[in-house]
């Protein structure tokens, strides 16, 4: 992996940050949410620092403690990112939509208007759909995995098909004969499955990329392999060591090979929680203070992974010796193994859960250094194409970690200086594509 550079994304959550409290740290307006500016703000930021998307998860549904966490999706992605589009040049969009929920003419409108419209910086991430709380806000029950990524194969196929119904030459824009468009390029696809059909033409020029790039995210199960091996130009990953992404990387890469694809065409990106700080005892300070009740919800679960029973009234003070030479990292979950590591440098157990040890991605704390070392670890060990950032509070932590991080990165060399070019696919470094990849096969799930 030598001599390579990383690509970052920034992962838009929600209006605040990562961190429980992050949406009443003193310096957040409260009302970010629904202001649209402040994600413009943080996707000007992200552009400054050179990072090539925006990722945008979606859970159309309400859950969680709503009252005391606020609301953690963003207040509606497609509209959201039409509107950064507008006041960025370079940086890209991927947002998520269900195949499960959605109709594929719908999805391949608003997809391909979005590519247009930012000059060809659109990404759909295609997801199934399997929470019975949004399943119910659509009218509709669970279907079984089978039917979910039956119907998602059927569902990008049609989407594929649709963004190439406009050929790549048919507006003609020529005043003086009067010729809108070459009718005979603008054509209906026809594609009817077992799941979902759709006539079409979509009547959506190309963009200066062609089309969207389409992404897949999630855990490394055959169907999502399959999924991601066939259409995926990128894989938004959730891992905690070298060792899992490296292994879950090369499933992704195989299985776009099995595909006919050059599996250099995917790439990988797991997930990095920061808090970027002058020290790591400083960011400790900071995660504590707007995520405390949450580190002393789990406090009790610390103990459980490393096989020790932790007295509350020693949560604040580092392991002794006894424990630490008793401590185990459980084998089913590689968090522990992480959570270990922290309690031998002498951390105490509540700082060690401020690590985020057991969070939802891996967690850096501290100077511009310490998130580098991490990056460029995974990045050199084939873990990684690259990342996809979650800052603690976006207010301040997406400009700390351009401001700090990014001009460490470029020091060592493991990050561009400047965007390859001005669409996703350039910044990506991913082929060009109009219509349905000619390598792969129509599924027979979705024929004309």
């Amino acid at each position: 992996m030598a001599g390579k550079t990383m690509i970052l994304g920034l992962g838009m959550t929600a209006g605040y940050g990562t961190l429980a409290d992050s949406w009443r740290a003193p310096h957040v307006d409260p009302g970010n949410y629904a202001k649209v500016e402040a994600n413009v703000r943080y996707a000007q930021a992200a552009e400054r620092g050179g990072f090539s998307f925006l990722f945008t998860p979606d859970f159309p549904a309400v859950r969680g403690d709503v009252e005391a966490d606020g609301i953690q999706n963003v207040l509606e992605p497609m509209m959201v990112l039409a509107a950064i589009s507008q006041a960025t040049e370079r940086i890209g969009f991927v947002a998520t939509g269900s195949t499960t929920f959605q109709e594929p003419f719908n999805t391949a409108r608003q997809f391909k208007a979005l590519d247009v419209m930012s000059h060809g910086r659109a990404g759909w991430n295609a997801v199934t759909t399997s929470d019975p709380t949004v399943a119910a806000n659509y009218g509709r029950s669970v279907a079984g995995r089978a039917e979910r990524y039956g119907r998602a194969h059927e569902a990008i196929q049609i989407v594929q098909a649709l963004w190439g119904s406009w050929e790549q030459d048919a507006w003609l824009q020529d005043q003086a004969a009067g010729r809108f468009l070459d009718a005979s390029k603008l054509r209906p696809v026809n594609l009817r499955g077992e799941h979902v059909a759709s006539r079409g033409p979509l009547p959506i020029p190309p963009s200066e990329q062609g089309q969207p790039v389409i992404f897949a995210s999630g855990g490394p199960s055959p169907h999502l392999l399959e999924l991601a091996g066939r259409y995926a130009s990128g894989f938004i990953a959730e891992v905690w060591t070298i060792e899992e992404a490296r292994a879950q990387r090369d499933l992704v890469r195989d299985a776009a090979a099995q595909a006919g694809r050059d599996p250099d065409d995917v790439k990988y990106f797991p997930g990095l929680m920061t808090t970027v700080a002058p020290t790591t005892r400083e960011g400790l300070d900071r995660r504590l203070a707007l995520g405390g009740d949450v580190v002393d919800a789990r406090l009790p679960h610390l103990g459980a992974l490393l096989g020790l029973r932790i007295d509350p009234s020693r949560y604040d003070e580092p392991l002794t010796a006894e424990q630490l030479a008793a401590a185990r990292a459980s084998p089913g979950d590689p968090r522990s193994g992480i959570a270990l590591r922290v309690a031998r440098e002498g951390w105490s157990p509540r700082d060690a859960l401020a690590h985020g040890v057991i969070d939802y991605h891996p967690t850096t704390v501290g100077p511009a250094a310490v998130h580098a070392d991490h990056l460029q670890d995974w990045l050199e060990a084939g873990a990684a194409d690259g990342f996809w950032i979650l800052p603690d509070v976006y207010e301040d932590g997406v400009d700390a970690f351009v401001d700090e991080v990014v001009p460490e990165l470029r020091r060592r060399g493991i990050y561009p200086e400047e965007y390859a070019g001005a669409t996703l696919r350039e910044n990506l470094g991913v082929p060009h594509q109009y219509g349905i990849d000619a390598r792969i096969a129509l599924g027979a799930t979705a024929r004309s």
